[in-house]
């Protein structure tokens, strides 16, 4: 009788897909970044201090805790559990541990009320949170409560440093009025560059109320008038990227020139306090 071949070993379960780490907590806005960095820069040049680096670091982790909470909450609420939902989770954990330990170190070590910038921006950040998890985040309403939202980290990162409160809340003024008009000017642009109705009168008239308010922060002498005179020079830029004279550019080149804006405005309004 010939013997029975020998069998092969049984498979066992297969492993698992590994799942890369950035792809999970990197926010796929990545013009957003823009809007995190620039309040974190303006306001450790104009106070800087080792409580408004831990500041710094907090809204650096907090930001990154978005997409981890929002893909694993997503995937909860389907039923569904993927190898992404477990990394997710975790990410999200070690990151809002992160940005807890972060800001009571600076709270202990502020020579300012710097909570009272982070209650401020406590409702913004909720709206903004709830846009994400209902799937929403690129509506104009949750990018514009995001962008004010981030926007206090300056304020923040001043009153820990022993900055003055006017001076400190001055400056999330200047970025509101650097943050709100170019979200709209950038959602105007996008359309008109599709053949779509651009809404180009929000665009416009959003840059009048940010030069006229931080004109109004200037003469209070809580912001300076390069910062009012940036404003003057990103409304100059919406009216020629909104009309028929505008040059064509693709979204990575429009969204690399307004981090060139962005800059304008940090600048100005640190070295021009």
């Amino acid at each position: 009788m010939t013997p029975d071949p020998p069998r092969a070993p049984a498979a066992g379960p297969a492993p698992a897909p590994r799942v890369a780490l950035r792809l999970v907590v990197v926010p796929t806005e990545h013009g957003s970044w823009s809007f995190l960095f620039e309040p974190i820069a303006l306001g450790l040049l104009v106070s800087p201090s080792w409580s408004g680096a831990l500041v710094a670091l907090a809204a650096l982790a907090a930001f990154l805790a978005r997409q981890p909470l929002k893909l694993f909450v997503v995937d909860r609420r389907r039923g569904k559990v993927y190898p992404r939902t477990h990394v997710a989770e975790r990410a999200f954990a070690t990151l809002a541990l992160l940005a807890a330990a972060a800001l009571a170190g600076a709270v202990v070590t502020a020579r300012g009320p710097l909570l009272v910038a982070v209650g401020l921006a406590a409702p913004l950040a909720a709206a903004t949170l709830a846009f994400d998890l209902d799937r929403r985040s690129r509506e104009a309403a949750g990018e514009l409560a995001g962008a004010l939202a981030v926007g206090a980290v300056a304020s923040a990162v001043a009153l820990a440093g022993g900055w003055p409160a006017a001076r400190s809340f001055a400056l999330w003024g200047v970025l509101a009025g650097r943050t709100v008009p170019t979200i709209l000017f950038v959602r105007a642009r996008l359309r008109l560059e599709k053949g779509q109705p651009p809404r180009m009168g929000w665009a416009l008239a959003s840059q009048a109320l940010a030069i006229g308010g931080v004109a109004l922060l200037a003469l209070r002498r809580v912001a300076p008038w390069a910062a009012a005179a940036a404003m003057a020079v990103l409304a100059a830029r919406a009216a020629w990227g909104l009309s028929p004279a505008r040059p064509r550019l693709k979204t990575w080149q429009l969204g690399l020139t307004e981090i060139g804006y962005g800059l304008l405005v940090v600048l100005a309004t640190a070295l021009g306090r």
